[in-house]
C-alpha cells in the first residue's frame, strides 16, 4: 500500500469531523501537497471546498514553517560570516561551488523571478523544496509566503475542480 492509498484509507475510516485534518496532514507531505491532498479528500467523499481548503492549509502551514526555519538559518550563517570577517578572521572558508541543481534553480530564479518560480515550481518540485531554496537564496519571508501561498491556492483549486469534474462526469 502506497502513501496515497494509506491517506485515502485513513480518510474513509475516521469520523467525518476528522477527515479534513487527515487531508491537511496529507497536504503537508512533499509530492502530495495541497492538490494531491484535495484529490484524496474529494475521492474519499469530502465536499470539494472542504477538501481544497484542508489540503491548501496543510500545505501552506508546512511551507510557512520551512520558510521561517530556512530564513532564520540563512540569517544566522550570514551574520556569523559577517562577524568573522569584521573581526579579521581571515580563515573564513570560501563558498563551495554551486551544484548543478542549485545553478539551475538560480538561473530559473533570475529568469522567472519569485512569482514565476513559485507559480511554475509545482510542475517540477514540491512547494516545500522551492520555498526552502528561495529562503536560502535570500528572498524575504513575506515575499516567499505570498507567492507560495498564491501558488498553493491556485494549484489546489485547479486540481480540485478537475477531480470534481471527472467524478461528476463519471457518475
Amino acid at each position: 500500500m502506497n502513501l496515497i492509498d494509506t491517506f485515502q484509507d485513513l480518510v474513509a475510516r475516521v469520523p467525518e469531523l476528522v477527515q479534513p485534518l487527515i487531508v491537511a496532514l496529507a497536504g503537508a507531505v512533499p509530492f502530495v501537497e495541497g492538490e494531491g491532498a484535495a484529490a484524496i479528500g474529494v475521492i474519499g467523499g469530502i465536499h470539494p471546498v472542504i477538501a481544497a481548503l484542508a489540503g491548501a492549509i496543510g500545505n501552506f502551514v508546512c511551507v510557512a514553517v520551512l520558510v521561517l526555519l530556512s530564513a532564520g538559518t540563512r540569517r544566522a550563517i550570514v551574520e556569523r560570516r559577517r562577524v568573522a570577517v569584521a573581526a579579521g578572521g581571515g580563515s573564513v572558508a570560501a563558498p563551495e561551488p554551486a551544484s548543478p541543481r542549485k545553478e539551475k534553480f538560480q538561473r530559473a530564479l533570475v529568469r522567472y523571478g519569485v512569482p514565476g518560480v513559485s507559480l511554475l515550481g509545482p510542475l517540477l518540485l514540491p512547494t516545500q523544496f522551492t520555498a526552502t531554496m528561495l529562503a536560502a537564496a535570500g528572498v524575504t519571508r513575506a515575499r516567499i509566503l505570498f507567492w507560495q501561498g498564491l501558488a498553493i491556492v491556485l494549484w489546489t483549486t485547479l486540481i480540485t475542480l478537475v477531480i470534481t469534474g471527472v467524478i461528476s462526469v463519471a457518475q
